[in-house]
């Protein structure tokens, strides 16, 4: 199987409820394909993948990507038929675990972000969240590891929505210094920071490690905003882990997340901070 059938698509998690979507896709594909007059074979030739994973897609047992539908959609002059499902399998592209956080993500108009252990996803480049995904126990296959990725790099579409919501990072220290991948995947991934932290609706902070008698010892907080008032948070330290959205419960993470903030560099220090670091590699 060559690196082309890998870039087919996912496979879809049991019991995830995408998969109803991804049976009638992969229908439509059948019936298109058999419409058009051309076999498997054919098809798989056209596409550049190979036939198992044609009938996997067909038999919907595999999510094909956005951009698969697209050129079987030309291929086969489905007229738009298979197109209009790229917006379901974009979405379908996600884990189940990360597709809820995906579309609140997408809904919001503010997000505070504290990252105690490694760069926040959002900030994360391809090269550091492969290196950082594979060091995780168990291991992900191939497959996983590769639709993990995917599925990250595309919750960074926040930075390109108009208008944009406010972010707010706040970086532990050592997770700017923590060389996952190599020191190479480091370099480029603080110069992808610091690029980031350009941006008008960034606000990007360093809590030095010397800093250590704050509230974020707990863990990771996250707080996201809408626009009709209301939130959700989540944080690792208490209510189990579990996104929270009553108001009382938010405010606890607001506090939070209010101290870290005070207590870390500014902006402006914190650019110098990761330039320095960036020198020192």
């Amino acid at each position: 199987m060559d690196e082309g059938v890998d870039e087919a698509g996912w496979d879809v998690e049991p019991g995830d409820e995408i998969e109803p979507v991804v049976q009638a896709v992969g229908r439509l594909l059948k019936v298109c394909r058999e419409s058009a007059g051309m076999s498997v074979p054919e098809l798989a030739a056209a596409l550049g993948y190979g036939e198992d994973m044609i009938r996997k897609i067909e038999r919907g047992a595999r999510i094909p990507r956005p951009e698969c539908l697209d050129r079987a959609d030309q291929i086969l002059r489905a007229q738009g038929h298979l197109r209009a499902f790229m917006d379901d399998m974009r979405k379908a592209r996600y884990p189940k675990k990360v597709r809820q956080l995906a579309e609140l993500e997408e809904r919001s108009v503010e997000m505070l972000l504290y990252s105690n252990h490694n760069i926040h996803g959002l900030l994360q480049t391809d090269e550091y969240a492969r290196a950082l995904l594979r060091t995780w126990r168990p291991a992900y296959s191939p497959d996983e590891l590769e639709r993990m990725v995917t599925a990250r790099m595309a919750r960074k579409s926040v930075f390109e929505r108009s208008p944009a919501p406010e972010l707010g990072f706040v970086l532990e220290e050592v997770t700017l210094r923590r060389p996952i991948g190599d020191t190479m995947v480091l370099r480029r991934q603080l110069e992808h920071i610091l690029e980031v932290a350009k941006l008008p609706f960034v606000e990007l902070q360093v809590m030095p490690t010397a800093h250590a008698n704050h509230p974020g010892t707990g863990g990771r907080i996250q707080v996201l905003k809408f626009a009709d008032g209301t939130g959700m948070g989540r944080t690792d330290g208490d209510f189990g882990g579990r996104p929270v959205s009553h108001p009382r419960q938010l405010r606890v993470l607001d506090l939070r997340y209010g101290i870290i903030r005070a207590q870390a560099l500014t902006p402006e220090e914190s650019l110098v901070f990761i330039e320095q670091t960036l020198g020192e590699l």
